[in-house]
């Protein structure tokens, strides 16, 4: 299954499903008061996130349920790679080297980035 785009504020509402499992229309609203939409605005956006396959509904009682069709990481992926694709085409060391100057990573971090760039050598010698 392709993986559609998501605006912010859907992002905020996948997160909100991704947490409990699943969520109301209520459920979601209360979840983002702090953006002070409209309940009715929210399920405008749940509708349209269904149509574009992101997630999907059952009826339970007299309220439908909203489940995520994609994964946190599914939706990751997506993001970040039309990111790269957009801001860093074939540049490689230039988003590496932006991510890493954008914030302090702690040694433990770093030790983590090192492991991946050397299973990534391991993995190219084996090819």
């Amino acid at each position: 299954m392709a993986v559609p785009r998501l605006t912010e504020l859907q992002l905020e509402i996948m997160h909100v499903l991704w947490a409990r499992g699943g969520a109301t229309v209520g459920e979601v609203h209360a979840a983002l008061h702090a953006r002070r939409l409209a309940q009715p605005t929210i399920a405008t956006l749940l509708r349209r996130m269904e149509m574009k396959g992101a997630i999907t509904h059952e009826k339970q009682g007299r309220q439908f349920v909203y489940r995520a069709r994609i994964t946190e990481q599914q939706a990751r992926r997506r993001l970040v790679a039309e990111v790269a694709d957009r801001l860093f085409k074939d540049q490689v060391p230039a988003l590496i080297s932006y991510l890493l100057a954008q914030r302090k990573i702690g040694a433990e971090e770093l030790a983590e980035v090192k492991a991946l760039i050397e299973a990534k050598e391991r993995e190219g010698r084996d090819s």
